[in-house]
Order: structure tokens, then sequence, then C-alpha cells
């Protein structure tokens, strides 16, 4: 199924720090997408499945065009296939039919848009000249969604606004799962009639782990981690390679620059 024209143009739309966000990150072999944990995300390019080297770089590169370049995702999908043939890639999920195919594809284009969006947004919203000015957030929710999220949709129907710094942002910050288009808009100040605090039991976990309305593996906000919390999952997985390839993995990550921190954090 293609996207909505009009989300497909946003989703492709450059900007200097999404491109920085992605760019910043390291290439990481990993079975399943929940290896590496929320916000490790952050430090971390990983395709569920993909472990070899050559294959991991070429998909990276297919992303990084479609977030530096607007690539579609239709000609991100033709890049996907090529690839895949190229190093003979298989038993991926969604392999051997043409919906399991679409579905991967989107899932890896959308995923990686989306957080390396998110991440630039971020970085915008926390800018001190900005929060001088605008220091809160509200909470925006995609109307154009057929199947809303009822918590999703809540938080924006009774228009949650809070400080920049409130810690909700820290956990609920837009993507909160897969496939989730809401966003944050920076304001003055709450209007008349916005909600100003969340809702009852928004930082309880469920039975399952997960806070309410938060998909597993998202409670987190994409860009606003530091890469010491990378390099634990970097030495446990350099540990299980070449020397060589396990320390180039290091000295990487030593050179990576400090995401911004929280809104209001003492530098």
């Amino acid at each position: 199924m293609a996207l909505p024209p009009r989300l497909e143009a946003a989703l492709a739309l450059p900007f200097a720090q999404a491109i920085d966000f992605f760019r910043r990150k390291l290439n990481l072999p990993t079975e399943t997408w929940l290896d590496i944990w929320q916000s490790a995300h952050d430090r971390a390019f990983v395709v569920a499945g993909a472990t070899a080297a050559d294959l991991l770089a070429d998909l990276r590169g297919a992303v990084d065009k479609a977030i530096s370049s607007g690539t579609t995702f239709e000609q991100f999908r033709k890049d996907f296939r090529d690839i895949v043939a190229r190093r003979g890639w298989t038993g991926w999920t969604g392999e051997g039919s043409r919906a399991g195919e679409a579905w991967r594809t989107r899932v890896i284009y959308e995923t990686n848009l989306r957080t390396s969006y998110a991440a630039g947004r971020w970085a915008q919203l926390t800018d001190p000249q900005l929060l001088a000015v605008r220091p809160y957030w509200r909470y925006i929710h995609n109307d154009s969604v057929l199947n809303p999220r009822q918590h999703h949709k809540r938080w924006g129907d009774m228009r949650l606004t809070l400080p920049a710094d409130h810690p909700f942002w820290r956990t609920h910050y837009p993507p909160n799962g897969w496939g989730c288009r809401c966003r944050v808009t920076a304001v003055r100040a709450p209007r008349e009639g916005d909600a100003t605090a969340p809702p009852d039991g928004w930082a309880d976990p469920g039975a399952n782990g997960t806070l309410p309305g938060i998909d597993r593996g998202w409670a987190y906000a994409p860009g606003a981690s530091v890469a010491d919390e990378l390099r634990p999952v970097i030495d446990a997985k350099a540990a299980a390679l070449p020397a060589p390839l396990g320390d180039t993995f290091r000295e990487s990550l030593r050179a990576l620059p400090a995401a911004p921190p929280p809104p209001g954090a003492q530098r």
C-alpha cells in the first residue's frame, strides 16, 4: 500500500539535523530490533536479521539516500530489492511475498525517517534561543490516521501542553511506536482549555512492562540520549567479533559527539 502523498513528501523532506543524527550512527549487526534497547537506537543503525557488514552497509546507504536526498518509498523499495539480490540475503522477515516485502520495506523506511526527523526536531526544540521564547511543548496527533491509537488521540484531543523539561517527554516524545505519526510543537504557553498535566497513570508500566500508549522499545525520545548508553552494548558485541573489528566499533563510539542533554539539565 502506497503512503499518502502528503506524508511521503513530509518524510522525504531533508533537513540538516535529521541527516546529522542518522550519520552519527554505527552499523550494528543484530538478530532483532529489540537487541538494541530504546535510546541506544540513537547511536546504532540496525536492520533486524542483517548481520553481514557489507549487507548492513548497503542498507544504510539506501536509508541515508532516503533521508538526505528525499528518496521516495517506492525508490527505496527498489534499492532494497537490488541490495537483497546483490548480497544474497535470504531468510529475512517478510521474504517470499509481495505483501511481506511491502511491509518490511515500509518498516525500515518509515522507522528510520521518522526517528531521524524526530531527533532533528529534538535538536531544534531544545535550542536555548527557542526555549527562551517557547518553553512549552504541545503533543500533536495526526488525525489522518485511520486506526489511531486511543492514548495518542487522547493526548492530542486534550491538547496536552507541558514544560519542555517535563519528564513526560523523555518517554512519550513521538514517535511512540511502529507507524506513529504524532509530533510535538513548541509554544509560548498553554492556551485556555489545554491540558497541563498528563493523564493519571501515564508513567505506570502495565503487566507487559510497557507504558500506556507506548509500543515495546519505544519509551524514549529520539535524539535525547548520550553515547555512553550504547557503550556496554558495543563492548558486548565487540567481544564476539575479531579484535580489529571490535576495536573499530569501540573507537567509532568514542569519537561520537554527545547528544543534546535534556532541557533544563545542568551542563
